[in-house]
């Protein structure tokens, strides 16, 4: 059977058919980084599985759900820029 896309369709392999991999790579890595923090400075075990979730959980979920449907990775960058250069203004007369 032959399938036949539109030239402007975007054809891109995702995780489980609705997450891109980027956005996997990056959960994972963040995942990483709050377990080494949270497994190394608290000593308790139920308050490391609190303070994972609340560090974890928001940043997944947003990253699934997205904001208007843009990648995590364009919104952390445009986030970078905006922090970095917050003075930077475009204005544009009509």
């Amino acid at each position: 059977m032959k399938f036949i896309f539109p030239q402007n369709y975007n054809f891109t392999s995702k995780l489980f058919g609705f997450i891109d991999y980027t956005t996997v790579i990056l959960n994972i890595v963040w995942a990483i980084f709050v377990f080494a923090f949270v497994y190394f400075l608290i000593p308790n075990i139920t308050f490391k599985i609190g303070v994972f979730i609340v560090l974890f959980l928001p940043f997944a979920l947003l990253s699934i759900v997205g904001f208007n449907h843009e990648k995590i990775w364009y919104i952390l960058k445009y986030l970078y820029h905006y922090f970095s250069s917050p003075r930077l203004y475009l204005y544009k007369k009509y």
